[in-house]
């Protein structure tokens, strides 16, 4: 695969000498502070609405910041976004949570692509390894950090990250992409876009790329590359004045390598497995929309999306459908209702493949999940005083009937000033995890602390039907502040107070293995609480028509329960970005970005791991050939040769990110 991106880059790069004519895509440097803050968003009230009028803490990553920042994957990209806090856990694999509670398995952050969930009820969490785009095809990522539960429901309850690419009318031609570099091996990409009638247009896309290993701390090198290959489609059409509609869809394969430690019943009771997860996946996803009036729409989503994912000690399965209809009218001037509905069914087929290690009873599980909410908008003041209620009302196959409320205020007492203020509720309910799997982490040896008995000593984490759903009420508040065309500054403070958190309780000894093993079973219950509070703030500053500056800045405070058995990762306090965009003559960009990330601590199954502060550099340099090609040179992590930026809670072993450089061409035709 390698040999065959370096031959699509090669080719790109020569054809892209010959190109003369494309268009080109709006820089951000061309745009003022109001524009940036009139950019149209849908994630925070599903409607359209300007960024600078939307009462949560809400932050806009554009296509064209993607490409500034140098970001080859979506993870990356996110650390774009104050309050966001992202850690590589090895070459293919991230933690990405909102206000702490940071993890493989982060359960507290709603991620949706086109509005189609990819949060996987089998440990409540994202797969980011299985989940992309053509990052050149994404208009914005929508990122709400906060509970957004009252509108999207369950497990929304830190934050929400909705990733919306672009309507295919704005895709025309063909895109091809290629590079390749110390650590980004080799990538590629190839996309056409063309009209299918006078109404409808439509893409397709391929593309892939192969990443090298990262690096033990001693150096050595970690045995997880990763290659995976990716393609797609997406259509739209505009039938008539008031009907459009979407049809769109992926499929991917991947290579993901890894070395792993698995517990062993047998001397010498751990073993490092050289381990390679084949994960094979797709997805088809359908919108029909539907204008009323200029006051009321309906739409009608569909999706189906299943993933098969094996690994040394398990294999999974899945299939997702899902259905959701949403409807928006005003009753009057001053009062605009949002209602809607919707049902999901997942069935999961879990196979052991490592006997004992980890295991779910029932193997195979189908669950439902119905959902209903209602939001209505008021306005207390004409043009100045705003007031949201609404609330999310589900059923689950766990928990029963979950209830997440609202309400949001938001004040303009002039052009140049936002206030808002809200207070939800949100929960997370049980995954698979929770409720129905076993997994040794641990054999203690025979006669050795603490086990003094002759036989080996199995520690297993052990789900619980009696889980119940996590809770959190979440207070904030912010201010917008755009005194001119050149300046904006954004702050947000919150409170979250959280009851019945994940946490481990010692079992009785299970001795119904003897005389192989006895086991000592840790039961996951909801004897956590605790609280997390900070402040979140970014500004930007447009200091000459061709120099930007970017500036954002977090605390956040943890004050959670532990106990012997379960401490819950600490995300950092401080986390500081700044970012440099210039274009100091035409056709030439020079892109800076500085970030700091504070200590951190993440758990494992053998207790807290901590995590060194650490800063790290990237630039960006790129030359506009023509109107279709540019080239450009990127470098990551400049300040060291390798840092530590998250453990994975099981199995996987401390990966150091790695200095890297590499080059991308990129022709429009």
């Amino acid at each position: 695969m390698k040999n065959t991106l370096y031959t699509v880059w090669i080719s790109a790069l020569y054809l892209a000498i010959l190109a003369e004519t494309a268009s080109a895509e709006t820089d951000l440097t061309d745009l003022n502070i109001e524009e940036l803050l009139s950019v149209k968003i849908t994630s925070v009230s599903k409607k359209a609405q300007a960024l600078g009028d939307a009462a949560a803490a809400v932050f806009v990553i554009s296509n064209d910041d993607i490409k500034r920042a140098g970001a080859t994957n979506i993870p990356d990209a996110l650390r774009l976004a104050p309050g966001i806090d992202v850690g590589r856990i090895d070459a293919n694999k991230w933690a990405v949570s909102s206000r702490g509670f940071n993890g493989r398995f982060s359960n507290k952050l709603l991620v949706l692509i086109d509005g189609r969930n990819i949060y996987t009820p089998a440990f409540s969490g994202v797969y980011w390894e299985m989940q992309d785009v053509m990052l050149e095809d994404v208009e914005r990522i929508e990122v709400i950090r906060g509970s957004g539960a009252a509108l999207w429901g369950a497990n929304a309850v830190n934050g929400v990250i909705n990733i919306i690419t672009k309507h295919s009318a704005d895709t025309q031609g063909g895109l091809l992409s290629a590079g390749g570099g110390s650590e980004e091996r080799g990538f590629g990409s190839f996309r056409y876009g063309g009209k299918l009638s006078e109404n409808t247009s439509g893409r397709g896309y391929v593309k892939g790329f192969e990443r090298d290993a990262l690096s033990r701390p001693a150096g050595q090198p970690a045995g997880d590359a990763w290659s995976k290959m990716q393609g797609g489609f997406r259509i739209d059409s505009d039938w008539s004045a008031a009907d459009s509609a979407t049809v769109q869809g992926d499929v991917y394969h991947s290579n993901l390598n890894q070395q792993i430690g698995l517990a062993s019943l047998t001397a010498p009771y751990r073993e490092t497995i050289a381990d390679q997860v084949q994960a094979t996946g797709g997805n088809l996803l359908g919108r029909l929309q539907h204008r009323i009036s200029d006051t009321s729409n309906y739409a009608l989503q569909l999706y189906f999306d299943s993933y098969d994912r094996r690994e040394s000690f398990i294999e999974e399965e899945r299939y997702t459908g899902d259905a959701d209809f949403q409807h928006r009218f005003a009753l009057n001037d001053w009062n605009e209702i949002i209602w809607g509905a919707g049902y999901r069914y997942t069935y999961t087929k879990e196979n052991q493949v490592k006997q004992s290690i980890a295991n779910f009873t029932p193997p195979q599980r189908g669950e439902s999940y119905f959902s209903t909410f209602l939001q209505d908008q008021l306005t207390l003041v004409d043009e100045q005083l705003w007031l949201t209620l609404g609330s999310k009302l589900e059923h689950n196959d766990y928990t029963g009937i979950e209830v997440q409320p609202t309400a949001r205020l938001l004040w303009g007492p002039a052009p140049n000033h936002r206030l808002w203020a809200a207070v939800s509720r949100g929960v997370r309910i049980p995954s698979r995890v929770d409720a129905h799997m076993e997994l040794i982490g641990q054999v203690v040896p025979p006669l050795t602390s603490p086990n003094s008995t002759p036989l080996p000593l199995a520690l297993a984490v052990t789900g619980s039907n009696a889980y119940q759903a996590e809770e959190v009420l979440a207070y904030e508040t912010g201010y917008r502040y755009t005194p001119s065309n050149t300046f904006s500054l954004d702050v947000s403070l919150f409170y979250n107070d959280y009851k019945n958190l994940r946490s481990y309780t010692a079992g009785n000894i299970d001795t119904t293995n003897l005389p192989f093993f006895i086991k000592q079973p840790f039961i996951i219950d909801n004897s956590g609480n605790g609280k997390t509070y900070g402040i979140e703030t970014s500004a930007v500053w447009k200091m000459l028509d061709w120099w930007r500056w970017d500036l954002s800045y977090s605390v956040l405070k943890t004050e959670l329960s532990s106990n012997p058995y379960y401490q819950e990762a600490v995300s950092p306090q401080h986390k500081t970005s700044l970012r440099a965009m210039l274009n100091p003559i035409p056709d030439i960009t020079l892109d800076a970005w500085l970030r700091y990330m504070d200590n951190a601590s993440a758990f494992t199954l053998s207790g807290p791991a901590y995590i060194k502060a650490y800063t790290t550099l990237d630039l960006r340099l790129a030359w506009k050939l023509n109107q279709a090609v540019e080239l450009s040179l990127v470098g990551q992590n400049l300040l060291d040769n390798q840092h530590l930026e998250y453990i994975q809670e099981t199995f996987t072993q401390a990966t150091e990110v790695q200095r890297g450089v590499y080059g991308k061409v990129v022709w429009e035709f």
